[in-house]
């Protein structure tokens, strides 16, 4: 819990109080601009495939039968089509075919294979955004700070000043700024190794994001966000689907670790997995 807790510090410390709604509904701060504080979701199927897809099996029904299958959904990507380059749609396909490949190794190349979702890697922009968890919003002047349920990972957002990646990062790095009711973000400095979706959909370390985030009412955002990566793509395309604010009453992001998950799958063919003490039922 300690990321909320040091953004809810941070956030009491700021000059932030909402004003009366505008006439579009919408929660102001301090200076006009539209009030993000809050925990929102997304909800769609597409952390399992950006594109439109069918319900179907998933990779292990034997084992898992239905709580492995995958939902269908209309997808998210404008035109539900991807201008991969030639070589890069056959990595897509080996991609999936891979999709539950392991490799555990000291160096990078360990993460060439597998969902890094299935080994509790850090999503990237902008799978993060669409996973199946919620993520908390703190908004001051200077700077936004996203809180994702998922592995507790973390994006500043600096608004004050346009700044380079200091290096690669599996969250990249975003500078932002207001186009009147929109909050822009321009996100670089990714490392190559995230994917868009369980279906293998992939980018290079040059992928630059922009993110538009708009609201359309009190509790409901537009996200969009256009892709640009020329290592993988012919052209840039784009993605959009509704985020909503979650109202239950004393909601909190539940803190989802997944790391204790993994380790006996990634480590035990090797016999470096040491479980320790199992819980009574």
């Amino acid at each position: 819990m300690a990321a909320v807790a040091a953004g809810a510090l941070w956030l009491a410390a700021t000059p932030i109080a909402g004003q009366a709604p505008s006439s579009a509904g919408i929660s102001r701060t301090e200076d006009k601009k539209p009030n993000l504080n809050g925990i929102w979701q997304a909800f769609n199927t597409a952390n399992w495939d950006i594109l439109a897809h069918e319900a179907q099996a998933g990779p292990r029904p034997t084992v898992m039968g239905a709580w492995g299958a995958q939902p269908g959904g209309p997808g998210i990507v404008e035109g539900n089509e991807l201008p991969y380059r030639p070589e890069a749609l056959e990595k897509k396909r080996r991609n999936f075919e891979n999709r539950m490949t392991v490799k555990v190794a000291n160096d990078p190349s360990r993460y060439d294979s597998g969902d890094p979702e299935l080994q509790c890697y850090r999503p990237g922009v902008p799978r993060a955004n669409y996973m199946p968890f919620p993520f908390q919003i703190f908004q001051n002047r200077e700077q936004i700070m996203i809180v994702y349920e998922y592995k507790w990972s973390v994006r500043w957002i600096y608004m004050d000043a346009n700044t380079e990646a200091p290096v690669d990062s599996w969250m990249g790095w975003s500078n932002g700024r207001w186009e009147g009711d929109t909050l822009v973000v321009d996100a670089k400095g990714f490392n190559e190794y995230t994917w868009f979706d369980r279906a293998g959909n992939f980018h290079s370390d040059a992928l630059h994001v922009i993110e538009r985030w708009t609201p359309s009412g009190p509790n409901h955002l537009l996200y969009e966000a256009t892709i640009d990566d020329p290592k993988v793509f012919t052209r840039p395309w784009k993605m959009s689907f509704p985020i909503y604010r979650r109202l239950e009453p004393n909601l909190q992001l539940i803190e989802f670790n997944c790391v204790p998950f993994v380790e006996e799958m990634m480590y035990d063919p090797l016999g470096l997995y040491r479980p320790g003490p199992r819980k009574a039922k």
